[in-house]
């Protein structure tokens, strides 16, 4: 009898949620180096963990996101002072549990294949087009310079494409474990 080579729902989403984490840091890793030759002077970990957000006005898309979650659950405000941390815990958590869903489709495929993380990073950039600006938190995609739309797909790109090697070498490191 011939055992089957497939992945379990929760070794999909385990290495999901492990290959999401590490398609972010790439993302993160890029823009950085985007931000830097921009003029940008913030050191690396200062950037990363938003050190220089203030105020709900200097924050991006993923916080306001959160805020609007908590404020709207909880029925309470959220004080400028969290407008870092939660930029942080939303970023980090939308990429993290991206990567879970990945792994859920790439797991169910026969074969997964690195490239697959191109159309999965392709279509978080899509999705967020569509979501963020009727949640008016973005303009219409129309309404962006194509400079800004090429350099945030090519972000969701490496988020994509790192994800799902990832994906598939924790799926080739199981393989020959057995």
């Amino acid at each position: 009898m011939m055992k089957r080579d497939r992945l379990t729902p929760l070794g999909a989403i385990t290495r999901g949620l492990v290959a999401g984490t590490i398609g972010t840091l790439a993302m993160d890793a890029l823009l950085y180096a985007e931000y830097r030759s921009g003029g940008g002077k913030s050191e690396a970990g200062r950037w990363e963990f938003s050190a220089d957000i203030q105020t709900w006005d200097q924050a991006a898309a993923p916080a306001q996101v959160g805020r609007r979650l908590f404020e709207g659950l909880f029925q309470r405000e959220l004080p400028d002072s969290r407008a870092a941390l939660v930029n942080n815990i939303m970023h980090w958590g939308y990429g993290i549990a991206n990567g879970a869903a990945y792994g859920v489709v790439a797991g169910s495929a026969p074969k997964p294949r690195a490239w697959y993380g191109a159309i999965f990073g392709a279509g978080v950039w899509g999705t967020s087009y569509v979501v963020l600006p009727a949640a008016k938190l973005y303009r219409p995609i129309w309404q962006y310079h194509y400079k800004v739309l090429a350099m945030d797909l090519s972000a969701h790109l490496v988020y994509g494409l790192t994800t799902g090697a990832a994906f598939k070498l924790t799926t080739l490191a199981r393989r020959r474990r057995r």
